[in-house]
């Protein structure tokens, strides 16, 4: 009897809420559960734990919705990328905007030695962009990476150094071959572990 008469009340309280009207006493109360109930005929009380409910209730469905978008926009938030080794394999990764190809190959265990982890140090993060069309999408080179790249082994038209490759959605596809050698003037054959 308890449950029941809750439920009625708590439909009336919605009815007259969604109606804009003020709360008033159902007259089908018994005292004790008016007694219970005393604290929520105060208008502002209801009116506060009703727009709590509706709040927590369509904040609930907006962040399943963003939650599911947001996965939607991660998925689009990632190019193919496809690194050639040197004898002709090629690895097809994914990989999230605004990483360096350098990064993304040291995550899916593509040897692009990067001796100085990035930091324009060295040319043994040589890529070759295989198509200029892509090529032609990428920032020009800054000085120190032209620098570097003058030290790079077997360079052409296309080299970059794969630490200075962004990725970005307009690369969506690109193609890097990795040349069959390094030049690394610090520590011969060294290849350090991503961080």
């Amino acid at each position: 009897m308890f449950g029941s008469q809750a439920s009625r009340i708590g439909v009336l309280i919605l009815k007259q809420l969604s109606r804009g009207k003020s709360i008033s006493r159902p007259r089908y109360a018994t005292s004790s559960f008016s007694q219970f109930l005393q604290p929520l005929y105060d208008q502002q009380s209801v009116t506060k734990l009703f727009r709590g409910t509706i709040f927590q209730k369509h904040h609930h469905f907006s962040t399943t919705t963003a939650s599911s978008s947001e996965e939607g926009i991660e998925e689009k938030e990632k190019i193919s990328v496809t690194f050639v080794d040197k004898d002709g394999e090629e690895q097809h990764i994914k990989v999230p905007i605004g990483m360096s190809m350098l990064e993304a190959a040291h995550e899916n265990d593509i040897e692009l030695e990067g001796a100085c982890e990035g930091s324009l140090a060295c040319s043994t993060c040589h890529v070759i962009v295989m198509d200029m069309e892509y090529y032609n999408k990428l920032e020009d080179p800054t000085d120190e990476e032209n620098d570097m790249l003058d030290l790079a082994f077997g360079l052409t038209e296309t080299s970059r150094l794969g630490c200075q490759v962004i990725a970005s959605p307009e690369l969506d596809g690109v193609r890097l071959a990795i040349p069959a050698a390094t030049r690394n003037f610090a520590v011969d054959g060294y290849v350090p572990k991503p961080h």
